[in-house]
């Protein structure tokens, strides 16, 4: 049987429609949100409204994460690297269906500054993917670093009532530092401090703007 070589139309197409369905599709995940340890609380109107901004920036980052997997699968040498990226997108797409959930709870919205996450996250993995697989897989295990500090950042930032969220991002932080380690077992190497530094300047403007917008 003939396999189907998919044009590059055929590709971009693809790519536009996983967007789409990033952005303006319900997400759903594969796994059920994690429970809260204790139960739920009750939370204060001050409170609500801390936890759906800390939400929509974690909701935020996860937007960038798809569009970064897909970019680097897009543009990935080794097919063992694009299916791992693959795989690590559709665990991420549990996690953004978990902080859109917990979004709606707490009667919170997504940051209208998605769109410009999604192409730009896509852009900087597709770059990454083309300098090589090395390469590539440092740029994941880098970013799994700085996302699971700033995740870890957001515990100490939730409100102690918010058991909920808190379970949600407690979950996500084991996740992230699980795909940084497998990057760097798929030999992702160190990179420069000033593309470190640069990256974290990076996510500071996205995190900023989106517990805002």
């Amino acid at each position: 049987m003939n396999t189907r070589e998919f044009s590059v139309l055929d590709r971009l197409i693809g790519e536009f429609d996983k967007a789409i369905k990033v952005l303006a599709a319900p997400a759903h995940a594969n796994r059920p949100p994690p429970s809260a340890v204790g139960g739920e609380l009750v939370l204060d109107a001050a409170e609500a409204k801390a936890s759906a901004r800390l939400m929509r920036v974690n909701h935020a980052g996860e937007v960038s994460a798809q569009a970064l997997y897909q970019g680097q699968a897009l543009t990935a040498r080794d097919p063992q690297v694009a299916s791992a990226m693959r795989e690590a997108a559709a665990e991420e797409m549990d996690h953004l269906a978990w902080c859109e959930g917990r979004l709606q709870e707490l009667n919170g919205r997504t940051s209208v500054l998605n769109p410009v996450w999604y192409l730009g996250s896509f852009a900087i993995g597709a770059l990454a993917g083309t300098l090589g697989d090395k390469a590539s897989l440092g740029f994941v295990a880098e970013t799994e670093k700085q996302v699971e500090a700033h995740l870890r950042s957001h515990l100490d930032r939730l409100p102690a009532a918010d058991r909920r969220s808190r379970a949600i991002v407690n979950q996500m932080t084991h996740d992230e530092a699980g795909h940084g380690a497998q990057a760097t077992s798929l030999g992702g190497g160190e990179l420069p401090l000033p593309l470190r530094a640069a990256m974290r300047l990076t996510s500071r403007l996205m995190t900023s703007s989106s517990y805002w917008l």
